[in-house]
């Protein structure tokens, strides 16, 4: 009952925080600690416990089944990636993954056929940190799902395209689909109101034969919006700048709230979450994303989550490490 009743406290402290500000990273971790607690506590409410152990020990003898099964799906969304998006450092991220996850297993194995206790000491360090890594993309996860869901689309005064690459002059199937997205709902919305303005958000790149915002506006163009209803910020490089030009750009149009921001549906978090960094009254919202690409999306996602708190993400895996470190020491010693 304890557990319960930690469990029902987080989600309640998650619900006041959600209300509060929605755009926290910590909203997701409240919300899985309270789910865990929840479930915890409701599957140990059996006769003495017997439901807690049963699922304690299907856990502990399926999860390196479910780790090895994991990094095995990994691998081959890698080969996939490789095949359709070409050599690139972010396309390798799947498979680069995968290949970790292995890395304990072989390191275990070793430990225990040379009967190396400091080798384990240094295992356990692995696994520890890498269960808290594992509980963050968890979280991440969840959460974006969770944001997904609630976000409106309606009411909207500015309706902000994110841009994502060209091909040449071309715009891809990936920017199509944010594109899209952001269509469907201004048609919605002035069939019920005011029409929403929309910005195409990107500038120029090496590769590029004119900038992202330029393409993107004359696609909309071509898909029956007025160009008059289009403001294009072409000035911008990442998603940072994306916000930072485009809330200049609504200032002199005398919009400071009510901006959907209109990105894949797995940069959705991050996108509100840097929003919320640069002081943007904004939500955002998702387009459809190919299947094969997701895996490796979402992990650029999470990688970029942890870099920006990269001090507290660091500091975790320390204190965590410091344990297992010290008896592998000691054990050196003795």
């Amino acid at each position: 009952m304890i557990l319960l009743a930690i469990g029902v406290v987080l989600l309640g402290v998650f619900a006041l925080c959600f209300r509060q500000e929605r755009r926290r990273f910590s909203n997701g971790v409240l919300l899985l600690l309270g789910i865990l607690f929840v479930g915890s506590g409701l599957v140990g409410s059996g006769a003495e416990g017997e439901g807690a152990e049963l699922l304690f020990f299907f856990g502990l003898a399926l999860s390196p089944l479910l780790v090895l099964v994991l990094a095995g799906l990994l691998m081959l969304n890698g080969v996939v990636m490789l095949r359709r998006e070409g050599m690139r450092v972010a396309n390798l991220l799947s498979l680069g993954l995968g290949v970790a996850l292995l890395i304990p297993y072989a390191l275990l194995v070793w430990a225990v056929v040379s009967e190396w206790f400091v080798l384990g000491a240094l295992l356990l360090a692995v696994v520890l940190v890498a269960a808290y890594l594992g509980f963050v993309l968890v979280a991440f996860l969840l959460y974006s799902v969770v944001y997904g869901w609630v976000t409106r689309t309606d009411n909207a005064l500015a309706i902000v395209v994110h841009g994502s690459g060209l091909l040449g002059d071309r715009v891809p199937p990936l920017l199509a689909s944010r594109l899209d997205r952001a269509m469907g709902i201004w048609r919605v919305d002035r069939a019920h109101g005011p029409s929403p303005l929309l910005v195409t958000s990107g500038g120029k790149g090496s590769d590029e034969k004119v900038a992202e915002s330029v393409a993107m506006a004359a696609y909309l163009v071509e898909h029956g919006v007025p160009a008059d209803e289009i403001m294009q910020e072409d000035r911008s490089t990442t998603t940072r700048e994306n916000l930072v030009f485009s809330r200049q750009l609504l200032a002199r149009q005398g919009i400071d709230s009510r901006i959907l921001l209109v990105t894949s549906n797995f940069h959705v978090l991050r996108t509100a979450l840097l929003a919320r960094s640069v002081g943007i009254d904004a939500q955002a919202v998702g387009a459809p994303t190919a299947r094969y690409y997701l895996p490796s999306a979402l992990l650029r996602e999470y990688v970029g989550i942890l870099a920006e708190h990269k001090v507290l993400n660091a500091v975790m895996c320390a204190l965590l490490a410091a344990g297992p470190v010290a008896l592998a020491i000691y054990g050196a010693a003795h």
